[in-house]
């Protein structure tokens, strides 16, 4: 059953800019190049470049997601569609696990946010490839960040970002011990990808291959009492 969670935007100030910081050069570029090109040779021949400029706008957006909730549920960390939920090895922590994968396409917001509260203990980056973010090779041969997180209930997450078929840059701003809560804006990928999550085998996963989630939002498992 697909949960979203209450969220109370009164509660704190949400600390970044709506259009996203990675963006504002290419939002900057792009409605620079549509007034030089509206301005030389009229609003026709501009059309395309404005609503590149308006596509590239909506891309950036960033908007706030404040949630509360029961300290076992892990929150899906993109906004997108499910598209894989099987039980599969955590390559990096090398156990058996759940993983659910989030494709995030051109249209979602792409900041990435924390499934969980707990502590960075690991974080791994990987180069690699960018093919079709869709595709289930993409989380072993796609460009990759790790990050592993412990609860502290004792539960072990892993929250992998992975580039796509034209993303070209994985940011993520926390580091081992780092201390993240949930629902937290950790990082951002640039046009297009997915995200991976390495649940531990005893969570209950409360999505399905094909519902729509929302970073933040959206329930996507929840973990057994300590």
């Amino acid at each position: 059953m697909l949960i979203k969670l209450r969220t109370d935007l009164s509660q704190a100030h949400y600390p970044h800019p709506i259009i996203a910081r990675e963006g504002w050069p290419y939002v900057g570029l792009s409605f620079a190049l549509a007034v030089i090109v509206n301005f030389n040779f009229g609003i026709l021949w501009a059309l395309p470049f404005w609503l590149i400029a308006l596509f590239v706008l909506q891309f950036f957006r960033d908007p706030p997601r404040l949630v509360t909730a029961a300290t076992n549920v892990v929150v899906s960390p993109a906004d997108g569609r499910v598209i894989a939920v099987m039980p599969m090895n955590d390559p990096w922590l090398n156990r058996p696990s759940i993983k659910v994968s989030v494709f995030m396409n051109v249209f979602n917001v792409h900041s990435n946010r924390s499934p969980v509260d707990g502590k960075v203990f690991q974080v791994s980056y990987h180069p690699g490839l960018f093919v079709n973010a869709d595709f289930d090779k993409a989380s072993e041969h796609n460009e990759r960040n790790a990050l592993c997180i412990r609860t502290s209930s004792g539960h072990d997450i892993t929250c992998v970002q992975v580039a796509g078929l034209i993303a070209r840059r994985i940011l993520c701003y926390v580091d081992v011990g780092s201390v993240v809560t949930r629902g937290e804006r950790y990082g951002f990928i640039r046009f297009g990808s997915r995200v991976d999550v390495y649940l531990p085998p005893e969570a209950h996963v409360l999505v399905v291959i094909g519902d729509t989630v929302s970073a933040a939002l959206t329930a996507i498992a929840d973990l057994p009492e300590a």
